[in-house]
């Protein structure tokens, strides 16, 4: 058997908790899923038998063990928060793309395409590169 570094021990307390989170029934599913893990954990079972019975990855079932014996209970049983990227325009890149898109399309065009809006940013100097994909979910979240 091999050596387990971080040993879920729950408090009588911890234990109770665990036990009302799962039986009202009314939290997510993974922290539901995380309660289970700590309380197999704590009864003594390997990361294998949990992983197994709960079906979820074995990196997980680890992953929460040490987030338990690091942080604590709740760190264990919720997400940690996750920033978004940075936006790839600004306020005055938006208006420009808005403006651009907003006006006549160029000679021989019926319409703007996105990739034709993006080289165009490009050419104004507005930017220093930009996909059309970006072009597109700034453009559905703007107008």
């Amino acid at each position: 058997m091999s050596y387990k570094k971080y040993i879920v021990d729950l408090t009588d307390a911890e234990r109770t908790s665990l036990h009302d989170l799962i039986t009202k029934g009314t939290t997510t599913a993974r922290r539901f899923t995380r309660a289970h893990l700590l309380l197999a954990a704590a009864d003594g079972q390997t990361d294998q038998q949990i992983a197994a019975t709960l079906r979820i990855g074995l990196r997980t079932v680890e992953r929460t063990r040490q987030r338990f014996v690091e942080g604590g209970l709740n760190r264990a049983l919720t997400d940690q928060h996750r920033l978004g990227g940075t936006p790839k325009l600004d306020g005055k890149q938006t208006a420009v793309l808005v403006a651009v898109a907003c006006s006549d399309a160029p000679g021989g065009r019926d319409r703007w395409t996105m990739q034709l809006l993006a080289d165009t940013l490009v050419e104004l100097n507005v930017v220093e590169s930009i996909s059309d994909e970006t072009v597109r979910r700034t453009l559905k979240k703007t107008i």
